[in-house]
């Protein structure tokens, strides 16, 4: 994915994403759509999502070797759920 962030004045920053045609081609169509609402929104909560995240981190006494233990667990419970 391509993003230019572009501020001038005292404005909101401008973005431009590069998206497949396939999406061009459907945003395009939908002109009567605020696209720029939709991926303002998606933006704000996938951030809220990582705010939310860094907070937990901050208070969490997990370390690196606990998290790698934890992720291998998941792992294979994963596995075996769908493997059997």
């Amino acid at each position: 994915m391509c993003i230019h962030l572009i501020q001038l004045g005292n404005t909101m920053p401008t973005i431009t994403l590069a998206i497949p045609n396939e999406l061009q081609t459907i945003v395009k169509k939908h002109n009567e759509i605020n696209w720029s609402e939709i991926a303002r929104r998606a933006m704000w909560t996938e951030a809220q999502k990582l705010e939310l995240m860094d907070k937990l981190a901050a208070k969490s006494k997990l370390t690196e070797k606990d998290i790698e233990s934890l992720d291998h667990i998941i792992k294979k419970g994963i596995r075996e759920k769908y493997s059997g």
